[in-house]
């Protein structure tokens, strides 16, 4: 069960960290949580300059979005040891999470949770760093429930739907898209990977849309993923971030019933009454549960 505080993550915007522009301007966004990529967006001839290029913006800017992460390469790589400890020595006080790819077991998380134990102590580092975790192998989906119960620094998983359908094989055009499988090709990894993280106390994401020209597929994915229990999406780029805020957001009206189905049911309460009527709709035990997690939602984006 992690330990690690709680965040916002309704929108995650990924960021290449070769780029000194793009790193720049992300880090003026306002915006609840934002990733340095030394993965995927960055070739790998140029993976041991961006982890300088990432250290540099991390001390010098002055870095708007409420958590700083940084996704790392996975264990199976040339480049993951030296990630982690050139990032964590170089900045590791400016930084919030490490962002594993491609976790295929418990082992390969508690890699990183290790090395962490060691830089923090040996840099005596104050702030304790999390780790997010992608879940974008077919063998990391089959360990799910492993992977997120192993660390009490885990905050977090991740769908990561592009490189799972690659291996999986699934047959789609572009990365996020439902394709030609009704109604929604995602529903059990997502399902299966946010019950795994609701039983642990950690936050389900749901991983990138490609086609950033197509807000209404990105909109349509988010609600489907938000419905499921998810707190938040990535975004590819910026114009994708509004959308992710506002379908993770609770609106003002969803709100404001949530606070009087719960004034009244604790006024019934003192009256030894167990479900009550509040303006049409039955209110019990069961469902004040579901009340107050869209209110403990509303207050960690302070909404």
């Amino acid at each position: 069960m992690s330990t690690q505080p709680k965040r916002a993550r309704r929108c995650q915007l990924s960021v290449p960290g070769s780029s000194e522009k793009m790193m720049t301007k992300s880090a003026g966004l306002d915006l609840d949580h934002v990733f340095l990529d030394l993965e995927d967006a960055v070739a790998p001839n140029a993976k041991p300059a961006a982890r300088g290029m990432i250290v540099d913006a991390l001390n010098s800017l002055d870095w708007q979005p409420r958590t700083v992460c940084v996704r790392i390469n996975d264990v199976e790589t040339e480049w993951c040891h030296d990630d982690i400890i050139e990032v964590v020595t170089g900045a590791g006080a400016k930084l919030d999470t490490i962002m594993l790819t491609k976790a295929k077991s418990a082992a390969d998380v508690m890699f990183v949770h290790l090395m962490l134990d060691q830089l923090e102590q040996k840099l005596k580092l104050d702030k304790r760093i999390g780790i997010e975790c992608l879940i974008e192998e077919v063998e990391g989906m089959m360990n799910v429930e492993e992977i997120a119960a192993c660390s009490d620094r885990l905050e977090c998983l991740v769908f990561g739907m592009g490189d799972y359908s690659a291996s999986q094989q699934i047959q789609i055009g572009s990365v996020g898209a439902s394709g030609g499988y009704p109604p929604d090709l995602w529903h059990y990894p997502r399902y299966k990977m946010t019950i795994a993280c609701r039983a642990n106390d950690i936050d389900p994401v749901d991983g990138p849309y490609a086609n950033f020209r197509n807000p209404e597929g990105y909109q349509k994915e988010a609600e489907r993923a938000h419905v499921l229990g998810m707190v938040g999406k990535w975004a590819i780029h910026p114009s994708q971030i509004e959308m992710a805020n506002q379908v993770f957001t609770p609106n003002e009206e969803a709100l404001a019933t949530a606070h009087s189905q719960k004034a009244a049911y604790a006024e019934a309460l003192e009256q030894g009454l167990g479900a009550i009527n509040v303006d049409g709709v039955m209110v019990d035990a069961a469902s004040i549960r579901i009340v107050q997690n869209l209110i403990d939602r509303a207050d960690l984006i302070g909404s």
